[in-house]
């Protein structure tokens, strides 16, 4: 059986203001255990960027800087690189090796986001395409 990304998306996506802190995005990822979060788009802010736990090691943590004074804007990956729910998994798989990421947003086929697909989704996957 091929597994579309739909079979095995999370279906809840955080999203947070461009201009709210490192420290706020924190505090919501360490409280409902998630290791990403969609930055919404504003007037001031015309794409929707991604934060991710990967970006809080690489681009807080190891540069020694301070999360409530850094905003989201300011370390956000912008603009997002998605999948559609209707892809195969191998090929999502395919994608975020390409690209280097480990979260990706999953949109409908208006470009809607409708969830998020990470590379930790993948061993449970992983599991279930095991052959007896």
């Amino acid at each position: 059986m091929e597994f579309t990304v739909k079979d095995w998306m999370m279906d809840t996506i955080i999203f947070l203001d461009p201009d709210d802190s490192v420290a706020d995005a924190l505090k919501t990822m360490r409280r409902r255990y998630i290791h990403s979060v969609i930055i919404r788009q504003t007037p001031n802010n015309p794409e929707c960027g991604i934060l991710t736990s990967t970006d809080i090691s690489d681009q807080v943590i190891a540069m020694g800087k301070n999360p409530s004074k850094l905003k989201l804007k300011e370390i956000m990956h912008s603009p997002l690189i998605t999948i559609n729910a209707d892809v195969l998994l191998k090929d999502c798989a395919a994608k975020m090796k390409q690209h280097k990421i480990h979260h990706m947003p999953v949109t409908d086929d208006k470009g809607n986001l409708i969830g998020m697909i990470s590379a930790t989704d993948f061993l449970v996957a992983a599991e279930a395409m095991i052959e007896d």
